[in-house]
């Protein structure tokens, strides 16, 4: 009896090459089929019309409340601004600009003589202007000229300020004008300072209390925008000085600084 080769035989294995090519086999029949899925879904990734992935969720805006506030704070004056000038009419523009001329330097002495330095004196206007008159036919008609000249003068010590005006209305006489005095502090930053301070605690006030009654709480500060400081106006004098340069009453009073903010607030 022939024997069989062992290849032949039910359940025998393959050895050598015979189990080297079986073997690939196998492993060639696991990647193919990992490999699909992969594909597939590469396929439907790139074929046209695919849905895109949703967009995510926006967060709701806050709602936001925005308030104005106002801040105010006075000090006493240390500054003294004084409207001085002279003005002088004559026949001629040649004879009415050299008195003015003449009581323009007599406003000057008398303000060196105050103690009041250059730096602190400083011409506003300076004018030469016809002067008209009306006939008894109605026709205009040049009668004159008319000269003048203003000066802005800074008084450092307030207290002086009365008697300087004084000074400047005996040394010109007739030609003197005095047109107004403002006072005012040297340096307003700390004044400025301190309305600002109150304006903002002004506007966050008024922000909580909004943020209260419509049941939410203050967040955060979203913008803040601060408007023109107001500063004092001109005042008038309140007399005209005695004969022989006696010194005019004033009264400085307080300068106020006003500030105001607008603030907008998140309401949470």
């Amino acid at each position: 009896m022939t024997p069989r080769h062992p290849r032949d035989l039910p359940g025998a294995r393959l050895a050598g090459p015979f189990r080297t090519l079986a073997v690939g086999a196998a492993l060639g029949g696991v990647l193919l089929g990992a490999a699909a899925p992969a594909s597939a879904a590469l396929a439907k990734a790139a074929a046209p019309g695919a849905a895109a992935p949703a967009a995510a969720v926006r967060a709701p805006v806050p709602a936001t409340v925005t308030v104005s506030g106002s801040g105010r704070a006075a000090a006493a004056p240390d500054l003294a601004v004084l409207s001085v000038g002279v003005e002088a009419t004559r026949k001629t523009a040649k004879e009415a600009l050299a008195a003015q001329n003449a009581a323009a330097k007599a406003l000057v002495d008398a303000l060196h003589a105050q103690g009041v330095a250059d730096r602190d004196i400083r011409t506003e206007s300076l004018s030469l202007s016809p002067v008209y008159a009306q006939s008894t036919e109605g026709e205009s008609k040049v009668t004159g000229y008319q000269a003048g000249q203003t000066f802005a003068v800074k008084v450092r010590d307030i207290d002086r300020a009365g008697q300087v005006i004084g000074a400047v209305n005996d040394a010109t006489g007739d030609a003197g004008r005095i047109n107004g005095v403002v006072f005012d502090v040297s340096d307003p930053t700390a004044l400025r300072a301190t309305a600002r301070e109150a304006a903002y605690r002004d506007a966050h006030d008024k922000a909580a209390q909004h943020a209260r009654l419509s049941g939410h709480r203050l967040g955060r500060l979203v913008s803040l925008t601060e408007g023109e400081s107001v500063r004092p106006g001109p005042a008038a004098v309140p007399g005209a000085a005695a004969d022989g340069g006696e010194a005019v009453p004033l009264a400085p009073g307080e300068i106020e600084e006003h500030v105001t903010v607008t603030a907008v607030y998140e309401l949470i």
